[in-house]
This record gives structure tokens, sequence and C-alpha cells, in this order.
């Protein structure tokens, strides 16, 4: 069974220096019908214009994974982390007991645009944690590349939490085949493009949310992203 969620039915706000729409219900957009998907609880699609960002605040008990489509975000927050997140690189914050931190982008004429994801975790008041790799679009090309998950494996990030986070990059007519074992759902998000997935149509900003599924098979329509994340 595959839900679609479209783009254009997400939550919607333009505040200006920030143009962003919610997947799931996020600050002040609330749907009671949209509360998260298993353990993945926000998929906030941003925008953020230069010389803006989101001001110091704070989090907890939440797996909080950012991964840049464009342009750069500069972080810094609590446990004395420092970094600037580009295109390809997957940054990992798991707020557990508590962490504050700053987002904001330093570009004087690029805006930023990233989906921002928070996976609820395993446990509770576990010990914050910061975490940054990068993936190349090679390592994408045409595959499913793990890029967060609970062991680290394969080079990814790791996240507190029985799920799996894939990247993949298509170009028209590329094919990918996922396998789903037996009691695991699947949500998979476009970040740009178009794609197929078990032969309905999705494009930019759309989600699906899989269950009693075997496999998906993913096609690209057209040059595409796609994040696929593989939840108990």
């Amino acid at each position: 069974m595959i839900n679609i969620r479209r783009a254009n039915a997400r939550g919607h706000f333009n505040f200006g220096w920030l143009d962003t729409s919610h997947t799931f219900s996020f600050g002040e957009y609330y749907d009671p019908r949209f509360m998260g998907f298993r353990s993945l609880r926000v998929i906030n699609e941003d925008r953020v214009q230069p010389g803006h960002g989101f001001p110091t605040h704070g989090h907890r008990d939440m797996e909080i994974v950012t991964y840049v489509m464009a342009g750069a975000l500069e972080h810094r927050d609590s446990m004395g982390n420092g970094s600037v997140i580009r295109p390809g690189d997957v940054q990992r914050m798991s707020a557990g007991t508590g962490v504050r931190h700053s987002e904001s982008n330093q570009s004087a004429d690029e805006a930023v645009h990233l989906p921002q994801i928070w996976i609820e975790p395993q446990a509770l008041a576990i010990a914050p944690g910061y975490e940054q790799k990068m993936f190349t679009a090679e390592e994408k090309r045409g595959q499913l590349r793990l890029i967060a998950s609970p062991d680290g494996r394969a080079g990814s990030v790791t996240i507190h939490q029985d799920a799996s986070i894939y990247a993949a990059v298509l170009a028209p007519g590329q094919e990918l085949i996922h396998q789903l074992e037996d009691g695991r759902h699947a949500w998979l998000q476009v970040a740009q493009g178009m794609v197929a997935v078990n032969e309905q149509a999705l494009g930019q900003g759309d989600g699906a949310a899989v269950s009693d599924e075997q496999s998906l098979r993913i096609i690209g329509d057209e040059d595409a992203e796609i994040l696929l994340f593989d939840l108990n």
C-alpha cells in the first residue's frame, strides 16, 4: 500500500526570509492526519534567504538530520561544534538531554535549500551528540547510498533509532529496486525532479508512505534526487 503526500498539500509558510513546507505537523502547522510516519516525525523543506537564519534555540530527545541541496548552512551549538553544511554533507545532531544551536545562511547572495529531518529516538535522555559526513554525487548516482543508520555501517552517520536513510541521484530511465523486509515500512521523499514508485508518479516535494509492500521499484522520470527511509 502506497499513500502519496503531494507537495502542494503540505503546510506552507513564507516569512520573507524563510520559505518552508512541512510534510508533517510542525510549529504553526497542525493537521492530526499528518503527525509523522512511524519514527519519522518531521520533514521540513526550507529555503533560507542570504544573511538570515534560525537564532539559538533548544531541542530535546530528537535525532535531527540535515541534508543541504543548495547553498551553505552554518551551524553552531552548545556542544562546541561549529561547521558549514554544503551540498553532499549530512549532519546528524542527537538532541538527547538537551542541545541549543543556531543555523544561518552566511552568504551575501545565495539562498540555502535543505530538507531538515527529525526522527524520534529509541530511548529518551541519551547523551547529546554530533556528526557530519560528506557523500558525493557519484556515490549516489544510480544507486541507493546509505547516509544514516543505527550502526553507522557503510560509513553512514549514526542515528539512535532502527531506521536507515538512503539518498540517490537518478537520470531519466534509471531504475532502483529496494527490498523491504517483513514488517518494515518506508517513506520516499522526492528532493528534486520526478520519479515513478511502483508505477505511481511523484514530483519534487512529494512523499509516499509505504506499508505492506515487498519491494519498491523506483524509476527516474527526469533528473531526480530522492531520500528513502526504511523504518520499523
